[in-house]
């Protein structure tokens, strides 16, 4: 390697650092955790610890950064965060297929009523129930990006009827989308309403009190979006009365407080956001980094680039 690196690239853990290599000649690649200073006055291609971006992105003021690549999809709050001057990357190809997998145990563990058979099994006894299938039951999808669509190409062997709603009406993937405006007319016909959309201003509270109410009567809300889309207050409500029923990978407020009312309500099942926790996402975040290093050493634009502030 030359003393003076074409590209040099930060990661936050050893583990990440072992994935990418071997590296190209002319890439220097740093370990830091963020926890410090930077190690050097220019890191072109910085990779943030996990789930920490809003917070820790103050720590790049001053550091000559041509990229920061999230490990994460979502990104509300990070333009607030981000110093002037720098591109920001989002992981997407990361976490959709294992969000979408959490998505679908969600909807089988309520439908099935998992959660009453594992406390009967801690109890030690045989408690068999009828329950709800996933097979013929409506299911809207409310977002229809990476994510939604991964969950759509998952659920579709469960012979569901199956919608999505996103921002924009279209056809895609063999799919009527209809757009988010539709909503009212959509949700009196839905018995699981799966909820993907991206966090921000434009989506908070998309699912409050009108939009609960006018599901029938048992229907399965599952967010594995960002909790703020729901109104709590108003699922709490819906939920406590027996009238809906729901399976949350996000909450509003997260982390979800002890003694919040969703931690006992019947009906509710709660999971601490772990769509993207799994062993999907080591090998994947290695293989979008490394895509990300090849494009700046070939002088091309970067991928999944979501705010530019340059």
């Amino acid at each position: 390697m030359s003393d003076s690196p074409r590209l040099v690239v930060s990661v936050p853990t050893d583990q990440l650092a072992h994935d990418l290599a071997p590296l190209p000649d002319g890439v220097e690649l740093l370990v830091w955790s963020m926890d410090a200073a930077s190690p050097r006055e220019r890191i072109d291609l910085v990779v943030p610890p996990y789930m920490t971006v809003d917070r820790i992105l103050p720590r790049l003021e001053g550091v000559s950064t041509r990229l920061v690549q999230s490990q994460s999809i979502g990104y509300e709050g990070v333009a607030d965060q981000l110093p002037a001057g720098l591109a920001f990357a989002n992981a997407a190809s990361v976490h959709e297929a294992s969000t979408a997998e959490l998505a679908v145990a969600l909807i089988l563990a309520a439908q099935r009523r998992i959660p009453t058979f594992v406390r009967a099994q801690d109890e030690g006894r045989w408690l068999p129930e009828f329950a709800a299938s996933l097979a013929d039951r409506r299911v809207l999808l409310l977002g229809f990006g990476g994510v939604g669509k991964a969950i759509a190409a998952r659920l579709r062997p469960f012979e569901v009827e199956l919608t999505a709603a996103a921002r924009t009406a279209r056809e895609e993937d063999g799919l009527t989308v209809s757009a988010i405006e539709d909503l009212p007319s959509l949700l009196p016909e839905t018995e699981i309403l799966v909820v993907s959309l991206p966090g921000g201003d434009e989506t908070r509270g998309i699912i409050d009190d009108a939009a609960l109410s006018a599901l029938p009567d048992g229907a399965l809300v599952v967010n594995v979006g960002r909790g703020p889309l729901i109104d709590t207050d108003a699922l709490v409500d819906h939920v406590s009365r027996g009238r809906l029923r729901t399976a949350l990978d996000v909450t509003d407020p997260e982390p979800l407080p002890e003694g919040h009312p969703l931690w006992s309500t019947p009906g509710a099942l709660i999971v601490p956001h772990v769509g993207g926790a799994s062993t999907a996402m080591r090998p994947r975040i290695a293989r979008l980094v490394r895509r990300q290093i090849d494009r700046m050493l070939a002088d091309e634009p970067p991928l999944n680039v979501v705010i530019d502030t340059r």
